[in-house]
């Protein structure tokens, strides 16, 4: 089994650093300007699609019955809006060919 680690902003900050040559600073700022721009996009409802890579979808869920699994007792699941990611054919190769 692969050991799981975790791609952080730091890391991103750092690749751009090496490949574009921006100090950095200017790396780091440039990444949370574009998760900053994705996260505004998705606060007022706009999906985020990165061709080659994948799309961010909101998705309004309605409310529900629900069951509390231990108890049995039913109980109502309030109206919601989700998140969810769906890659992109191509990330999903990348990742078959791993």
């Amino acid at each position: 089994m692969r050991s799981m680690q975790t791609l952080t902003r730091a890391d991103l900050a750092e690749a751009i650093n090496r490949k574009v040559g921006l100090s950095r600073a200017d790396s780091l700022g440039m990444v949370e300007a574009i998760l900053d721009h994705m996260g505004n996009a998705l606060e007022s409802g706009e999906n985020v699609k990165i061709s080659g890579f994948g799309t961010f979808l909101l998705r309004d869920k309605t409310q529900r019955i629900g069951r509390n699994p231990k108890t049995g007792v039913e109980v109502p699941i309030t109206p919601r809006r989700v998140l969810t990611f769906r890659a992109s054919q191509m990330l999903k190769d990348r990742i078959a060919k791993g």
